[in-house]
């Protein structure tokens, strides 16, 4: 079956392309994600946390769980009832409860604990998917992957990157369209691009690094 495309977007050339990417890197040179976790495995939990929820809200509740919390072992022990009372701010609470401890259970039994480092054995964690594994790939094991959120899926188009209507289609694009030198802090900032200056509701246009390439 085809892949759903977007009709009439105006596509950057490869030079345009790179002259965007090069313009993200003079802005921000060293792009990092905004989650903030101790070590790998709290960042897998703040990922799983942050599914249709805002890396702010996820960060405000985890603040405190962090501090007691590091391990799969000390959130097994915890319990989901007990991680409950961390996170019932953060939208689907119940059900993400549900996959930390069940994740951090499987990451006990089969990995030893640690984090696995590959797409395989990460989207076998119960709540992790396709997105999910790409920003612990990318963000933790420098693999040049595309995570594509409702930010980069929305901007993707609107800057002529990607005429792609679904996230693995857009990723398939930027994966091909973005020279290897770019790709992996890419994710970022096409993630804080979208999050700060290219808006949904009011896109800051006359403030945007890109402003003079964009095919808006």
């Amino acid at each position: 079956m085809a892949e759903k495309r977007i009709p009439g977007i105006k596509f950057l050339s490869s030079t345009e392309i790179e002259e965007v990417f090069k313009c993200f890197q003079r802005q921000n040179p060293e792009p990092k994600t905004e989650l903030i976790a101790p070590n790998t495995y709290t960042l897998l939990v703040s990922v799983v946390l942050s599914a249709q929820a805002t890396d702010k809200s996820v960060n405000a509740a985890t603040a405190e769980l962090y501090k007691i919390v590091d391990t799969p072992q000390k959130m097994v022990a915890l319990g989901e009832a007990g991680l409950i009372k961390y996170i019932r701010t953060i939208g689907l609470y119940q059900g993400k409860a549900k996959n930390v401890i069940a994740l951090s259970q499987l990451l006990i039994d089969k990995f030893g604990g640690k984090v696995p480092n590959n797409r395989e054995d990460l989207e076998s964690l119960p709540g992790v998917g396709r997105k999910t594994s790409s920003v612990m790939l990318n963000a933790v094991f420098g693999q040049p992957t595309m995570p594509v959120d409702t930010h980069v899926l929305r901007i993707s188009p609107r800057i002529g990157l990607s005429d792609g209507a679904t996230p693995l289609s857009v990723e398939k694009d930027l994966l091909d369209r973005i020279p290897a030198s770019f790709l992996l802090h890419s994710p970022h900032w096409l993630v804080l691009h979208g999050r700060y200056v290219c808006t949904a509701r009011n896109p800051n246009c006359p403030n945007c690094t890109i402003n003079h390439i964009c095919k808006k």
